[in-house]
């Protein structure tokens, strides 16, 4: 038997007094609100009651110290995936306001779908699910938790429930330190995830989340 729910957590409030937005950048860590909120949503998994089997995380420097909850609470060893990664975007380092004022700029806005400023979101997708379906596969029982990023998950989402990948940015729904979680469950085209639950453990007020893809 594979694993029984997967889920998509979201890294803490971030450590970003400039408000750029960070990206793949080093040097980004969670502030101390974010290792807060990070606790609060390993505490709310933890509240399940359900055992967590695999702990896969970004290798960024917010997602690890956003698992360091889970470490402590599950004892589970967080394994690194690249697939999970925040996606590349061309406006990394920037104040996006300041970067869309300038009209040299503009090009990169040439086709959202895509999106044309950073990884196409296909892209995302696939390297998403791909990274969710050998963690569901790697153990035998229990629950999976991914530390990912706002976009990746977002998307993930979307594509899981046969939307449009195209969105708003401002209208994304994964707070800092949400939780959405899915099962496996057979299909017509076969086994495939379905979204069983979203969460918001996390305190947010006041926190500052600009630098998000």
């Amino acid at each position: 038997m594979p694993a029984d729910r997967l889920h998509l957590v979201r890294h803490g409030e971030v450590h970003n007094p400039r408000r750029v937005l960070y990206g793949r950048l080093p040097g980004f860590g969670l502030s101390v609100d974010g290792r807060r909120m990070a606790r609060q949503a390993a505490e709310y998994v933890h509240s399940l009651e359900r055992p967590v089997s695999a702990l896969v995380v970004s290798p960024l420097q917010r997602t690890r110290e956003s698992a360091e909850p889970f470490v402590e609470l599950f004892g589970a060893e967080p394994f690194i995936d690249d697939r999970v990664i925040e996606p590349t975007n061309v406006f990394e380092g920037r104040r996006m306001k300041q970067a869309l004022a300038n009209p040299l700029n503009w090009r990169h806005l040439s086709r959202p779908a895509v999106p044309s400023w950073g990884e196409p979101y296909e892209r995302i997708v696939a390297r998403m699910v791909a990274a969710m379906d050998d963690a569901w596969n790697r153990v035998p029982s229990g629950d999976v938790v991914v530390v990912s990023h706002q976009l990746p998950i977002w998307v993930t989402h979307l594509a899981l429930s046969h939307q449009p990948t195209r969105h708003d940015p401002r209208k994304r729904r994964c707070a800092l330190s949400s939780v959405t979680s899915f099962e496996r469950r057979d299909g017509a085209g076969g086994p495939r995830f379905v979204e069983v639950a979203y969460a918001t453990p996390a305190s947010t007020a006041g926190a500052v989340d600009v630098g998000a893809v």
